[in-house]
């Protein structure tokens, strides 16, 4: 199973979300192509309210500490409940990357 689909598979298992995006950015860095290594996680679910920004990531990054701990680099974690959903609409774009050779460009 491809990197990508694990990490969906255990969020919608952990979470029930009412609303999953896992956006495989690898592309936009330095890394080989078809790379699974950078990854940007949209997700909501009531199953976060009450708690706040670091305790929710904590969650996350426990459901996801085998990939974390292999050939995931960077996760980008944007989570919400259904209401800050309602508010937000969107997570924001992710910016571009500057870090390995792309810097010396």
């Amino acid at each position: 199973m491809k990197i990508q689909q694990q990490i969906t598979s255990k969020l919608e298992s952990a979470f029930s979300p009412s609303h999953l995006e896992v956006l495989n950015e690898s592309h936009m860095h330095n890394v080989p192509p078809g790379s699974e290594s950078h990854f940007k996680v949209v997700i909501v679910s009531d199953s976060f309210v009450g708690s706040r920004k670091v305790p929710r990531h904590q969650r996350l990054y426990k459901e996801l500490a085998e990939e974390l701990a292999g050939e995931v680099h960077a996760l980008s974690l944007h989570v919400y409940t259904q209401e800050e959903w309602g508010q937000q609409g969107a997570a924001p774009e992710s910016p571009e990357c500057l870090g390995g050779s792309k810097a010396d460009a």
